[in-house]
């Protein structure tokens, strides 16, 4: 945790993370140091069918948590991972529960209901605009870069369902899995809360108070017609809308720190993306004109 000039208090959180109650090689203790280690406040362990509640491990904050996956590895037969994080208590859901009823029971628990990595599973604008009840989705999952998988980032999903005026907020998650330093606390979201109670975090998640990053930080406001962006050194500052092309959508630069975008006329929707020197990715929610 930190406090900004403000006086605002920033968290450090994962929601995406596997242990050996599922599939993951490392027990929720030594995953739970792994992240303490790395700097991060709380973590949501979400491991497959096996819901773990509130808890403080390792002295890390401990979120509920648990991922709901339908489909093996046709997407063609369908595949969808749903996360459940902050459950007051175990939903109970059956493996035989549809898409929708998984949704429900997670926000009856009291929980955020999250589309996982929808580039991964080849989820479609179709299959979200069928549901409803999500909280928020994965921008980016890392453990969709690593070992024999694909398709981490999930940009184009997210800003097809801007085009059709639905926004999630955006998360950038580890979901990791094999801890061999190349899933393990590289992707998280700043949250912006009162405190590290489980409830404050996930109505900042809610309410967009937050960003989702590797690294970088970034604070995005709009003022009047244009985007304002600042953020920690870059090299690159992109703004994301329904616009396929404009002169001034990429910013460039050796030490970039602010950015500004004048809206177009005919743009509904921004979001941004940050890279610094070392390749890491930040990422805004959507803004609405």
């Amino acid at each position: 945790m930190y406090t900004d000039d403000f006086g605002q208090k920033w968290y450090k959180v994962g929601l995406h993370i596997h242990t050996t109650l599922s599939d993951g090689a490392l027990s929720p203790e030594a995953a739970a140091r792994v992240y303490k280690e790395a700097g991060f406040d709380a973590i949501a362990l979400t491991d497959h069918w096996k819901y773990h509640g509130p808890d403080e491990i390792a002295g890390l904050k401990i979120i509920s948590g648990c991922e709901y996956n339908l489909g093996t590895t046709d997407s063609v037969a369908g595949v969808m991972h749903i996360v459940g994080v902050g459950m007051k208590q175990d939903p109970c859901i059956l493996p035989t529960a549809t898409r929708q009823e998984i949704i429900d029971g997670i926000n009856g628990a009291g929980g955020l209901a999250i589309l996982a990595h929808p580039a991964w599973s080849l989820n479609t604008t179709q299959d979200a605009q069928a549901l409803t009840g999500f909280g928020a989705t994965e921008i980016y999952n890392t453990v969709s870069d690593v070992n024999q998988s694909s398709r981490p980032y999930s940009g184009y999903f997210v800003d097809l369902l801007a085009n059709h005026g639905i926004a999630y907020p955006l998360l950038a998650t580890d979901d990791v899995h094999y801890y061999d330093g190349n899933d393990e606390a590289k992707s998280y979201i700043m949250v912006a809360a009162s405190s590290l109670d489980a409830d404050a975090i996930l109505q900042a998640v809610r309410e967009g108070a937050f960003y989702a990053t590797q690294g970088p930080e970034l604070y995005v406001s709009r003022e009047e017609d244009r985007i304002i962006v600042r953020c920690s050194s870059c090299t690159k500052i992109m703004f994301l809308s329904n616009a396929v092309w404009a002169p001034d959508k990429i910013l460039r630069g050796e030490d970039l720190t602010y950015g500004e975008y004048p809206l177009k006329d005919f743009e509904q929707w921004v979001r941004v993306e940050v890279v610094d020197r070392e390749g890491r990715y930040g990422w805004s929610n959507v803004l609405w004109r």
